[in-house]
């Protein structure tokens, strides 16, 4: 039998919109095949034209570039995401990745970037749907390091 998680009752989040996750700050926002597809899907255009407008190769894997001289995504328009009906999974999946849940001390480092979390009139979700979040988030980068050939 399995400890259960510290959160186990649940923790508070709702999505304000803010933009903040996605700019501010380095980061990558890497992307699987799954992602690749429903972006390309949602631009209309071939993969490899999304290749040349929007990916640039990080330790070998694909990921989004920045808006030019700055950190923000390049889908992100006037502080909303532009794409957000086919947003990678990295990006659906937050807050609910290993290391932002692993530790209520890493919950409330990352409630101090994300007003999102633990916001006033944010919703419980429940241990369970906190796992099946942070499991497609998992199952995501098993993707993107597997399913990769990029020289």
């Amino acid at each position: 039998m399995s400890e259960e998680p510290w959160f186990k009752d649940g923790l508070n989040f709702k999505c304000t919109g803010c933009g903040k996750c996605c700019t501010g700050t380095p980061g990558y926002v890497f992307l699987s095949p799954s992602d690749i597809n429903a972006l390309v899907a949602h631009f209309k255009m071939s993969e490899e034209d999304f290749f040349k407008r929007y990916i640039r190769i990080v330790d070998g894997q694909p990921a989004l570039i920045d808006e030019p001289g700055t950190f923000s995504c390049v889908f992100l328009e006037n502080e909303k995401c532009s794409v957000y009906e086919s947003r990678p999974v990295q990006c659906r999946t937050f807050p609910w990745w290993i290391h932002t849940i692993q530790t209520p001390e890493n919950w409330k480092e990352a409630a101090v970037h994300c007003e999102g979390i633990n916001h006033p009139d944010a919703p419980l979700v429940s241990a369970n749907e906190i796992a099946i979040q942070t499991t497609t988030y998992l199952d995501n980068l098993i993707e993107q390091n597997f399913e990769f050939d990029i020289k």
